[in-house]
């Protein structure tokens, strides 16, 4: 499927069934597949089908990256066909371990806003921003629906505004507000039989809705091939051809981060970064039924790897980890001259 089709004409279930069939080929992103899968399935209203998934990755030898995703995402589909109590049985587990990734603490606290637990959903949300973000510097990407989620509720509880609320704000960059985005009230003005009343509120979804679509939509993003240190040198050693493309390692990352801002400053938007292995690169070589010292291969590769969800989004923030593997933050690393 490309990523700009539009949803209405998608058939997921032949979306499912070509994403599980690609999870057979790669196994290492069996994972990321099959949450897609499941993911086309729930839209196609096979909820069963997609619970399958979910407790196959759930039962399966292999280590998830995301165990509480999976199972989060596996309790917000149960509770939509009528299963309640093993629902709410998996959330409660996920709150008591308290995961450190903000996706699942998301995703069960929505599940329980959608179903009118507005106490629980608050209480969801607090736990997860003080979690995850008592002692950070400044809230990650990852963390912002938390604090839009928890605003969202607070305002349909008429809860005052917080300190939490006040950061949600500062985070917001859409042109409508949170505190009017999130009014309770304005669900009452499509009822209205004002036809300015309508026509202004119509309006204003259309904008939220294009914004929302703007933000959920991820295609595979321009993705630039990183090959760390070792990865480099075992790739050098094997094809020392390819070493006019890689005079060496510090000028391969400086020339990443220089590639990203030219087309970051050319409005190229969605930019990421994927890392290379020696044997996948051989594997996808020999899939082309092309030789790796072809340095043609390398873009073909990075495509590819950002195809299947390898791709790290660019820029990380400034205090997150530098893509590069240094250990350092971004913005002590090659973030130094970020503008």
């Amino acid at each position: 499927m490309r990523p700009d089709t539009p949803a209405e004409n998608v058939d997921h279930i032949a979306e499912a069934a070509r994403l599980e069939r690609t999870a057979g080929l790669y196994p290492e992103d069996a994972e990321a597949l099959l949450l897609r899968a499941a993911a086309h399935l729930e839209l196609s209203g096979d909820r069963p089908a997609a619970a399958t998934l979910y407790d196959r990755l759930l039962a399966s030898d292999a280590e998830l990256e995301s165990p509480y995703l999976v199972r989060a995402l596996k309790a917000s589909n149960l509770w939509e066909y009528d299963h309640e109590a093993e629902a709410r049985a998996i959330i409660d587990g996920i709150r008591a371990a308290a995961p450190r990734d903000p996706a699942p603490w998301v995703i069960v606290a929505e599940s329980l806003e959608a179903h009118d637990e507005l106490e629980q959903a608050h209480e969801t949300f607090t736990e997860a921003v003080r979690l995850l973000l008592t002692d950070a510097p400044e809230p990650p990407a990852a963390t912002h629906p938390l604090l839009f989620g928890r605003h969202r509720v607070r305002r349909m509880l008429g809860a005052a505004h917080d300190e939490w609320d006040a950061l949600a704000d500062t985070v917001h960059t859409l042109p409508v507000t949170l505190d009017e985005l999130h009014d309770p009230k304005r669900v009452w003005s499509l009822g209205s039989e004002n036809p300015a009343e309508l026509e202004a509120e119509i309006s204003r979804l259309r904008a939220e809705v294009g914004a929302y679509r703007t933000a959920l939509s991820r295609p595979f993003p321009v993705a630039v091939l990183h090959w760390p240190a070792d990865e480099l040198t075992e790739l050098l050693e094997a094809y020392p051809s390819l070493a006019a493309e890689y005079p060496s390692h510090e000028e391969h990352l400086a020339t990443i981060e220089t590639a990203l801002r030219e087309l970051a400053s050319s409005g190229t938007p969605n930019l990421g970064i994927v890392p290379g292995t020696v044997p996948s690169y051989e594997a996808f070589a020999a899939s082309e039924g092309t030789a790796p010292d072809d340095a043609d291969l390398l873009p073909q590769y990075a495509t590819t790897l950002a195809a299947r969800g390898r791709a790290l989004p660019w820029p990380p923030q400034r205090s997150a980890t530098c893509w590069c593997g240094s250990g350092r933050t971004y913005g002590e690393c090659h973030g130094t001259t970020a503008v």
